[in-house]
């Protein structure tokens, strides 16, 4: 079960492995292992194109399963019962965000596999966020509920606690916000969502910057999206880089993760919460694994190739080795693989 150690003690068994000349604790072979479907006509002057990002989903899907088709891959994958939850990140609006047609295309090739409407909820941070985006249209259409881990409130009995206490300042939808006493503050509340309602999760993440982790990515996007009481780790890259690999990896959060999908339709290297395409490429390319690290990795470092490529000159406040540290920290908690050499990538034909 992930998450079941700190990474401060996770480190000192890696250590003391290594001294004994002993390997660590071998990975799934599910991890580094990742697909990427390109479809050069996948957007058009940045808009993407619904028809071809169905096919791109049907292809990547069944590549990801080793399936014939879209909805015995999705069969493979969950059940009837499942009560899944696509986890998006769309903070930033539907051009940078995770894209509405992205999700559409998932909840198409669900829906018809047999799983019922009823049992899928596209979620974020905030239900403002998400109308905004789109998906509360999306969600109308589709029949599918669309939530935000505020609006459902946060669940007393699963916390976080930072091995290293962080100033704190509870805003409003925090479960301890104007609580008063010794330890108010101290930890950070998962959401119901994830304690009561979601059995399996979907990430769907865009390719774009973070201004001090590098990537906007999966383990960021869950992370902040799952527990409360998260603005203290925000603008400090050692607290981030220890605190969202730990926050991922609690049981309420890791263990139903059956499915990472990298939005890479455009390729957003500068503007972290705001949607600027004059920084963007269209990359036109959907990413699927369960090895959330290995995603982010290789999208901080499409992110950094094509950011060098442009022709704005941009000042980086932090390098590409210091952003590393995240996806380094989450990998000794065995989440993923952060390593390039130890990634797999298979393109559909």
């Amino acid at each position: 079960m992930a998450g079941c150690i700190t990474l401060a003690l996770t480190i000192c068994q890696a250590a003391a492995s290594s001294a004994a000349g002993q390997a660590t604790t071998p990975q799934s072979n599910a991890f580094g292992r990742v697909i990427i479907v390109h479809d050069a006509e996948a957007t058009e002057a940045y808009k993407p194109q619904p028809k071809r990002i169905v096919k791109m989903m049907e292809d990547g899907i069944t590549k990801f399963s080793g399936e014939k088709d879209r909805s015995q891959a999705w069969r493979s994958l969950f059940t009837p019962k499942d009560i899944i939850g696509i986890k998006v990140f769309c903070a930033p609006g539907g051009d940078a965000g995770t894209r509405v047609s992205v999700v559409a295309a998932v909840i198409e090739g669900l829906i018809e596999a047999k799983i019922p409407a009823g049992n899928i909820i596209i979620w974020d941070r905030q239900r403002a966020d998400l109308r905004r985006a789109g998906f509360m249209d999306l969600g109308a259409r589709l029949g599918v509920r669309v939530d935000g881990s505020v609006n459902a409130g946060f669940d007393e009995a699963v916390s976080y606690t930072p091995e290293q206490p962080a100033p704190t300042q509870l805003v409003w939808g925090d479960l301890e916000f104007e609580r008063k006493g010794e330890g108010v503050g101290r930890r950070s509340f998962v959401t119901r969502l994830l304690t009561r309602d979601i059995t399996k999760i979907i990430s769907i993440a865009p390719m774009l910057n973070h201004n001090t982790t590098g990537v906007s990515g999966h383990l960021y996007s869950l992370a902040q999206g799952g527990v409360d009481n998260f603005m203290r780790f925000e603008n400090d890259l050692n607290r981030l880089a220890t605190a969202v690999p730990e926050i991922y990896g609690l049981p309420a959060l890791a263990d139903k993760v059956v499915l990472n999908i990298t939005d890479g339709l455009i390729c957003q290297y500068q503007g972290e919460q705001q949607g600027l395409l004059h920084y963007s490429t269209m990359l036109n390319e959907l990413r699927f694994s369960k090895d959330p690290v290995a995603l982010d990795s290789l999208s901080l470092r499409e992110l950094e190739r094509t950011r060098q490529a442009s022709s704005t000159v941009i000042q980086r406040e932090t390098s590409l080795k210091n952003q590393m540290e995240l996806l380094n920290n989450a990998a000794l908690l065995e989440l993923g693989l952060s390593d390039p050499a130890s990634i797999r990538v298979e393109r559909t034909q």
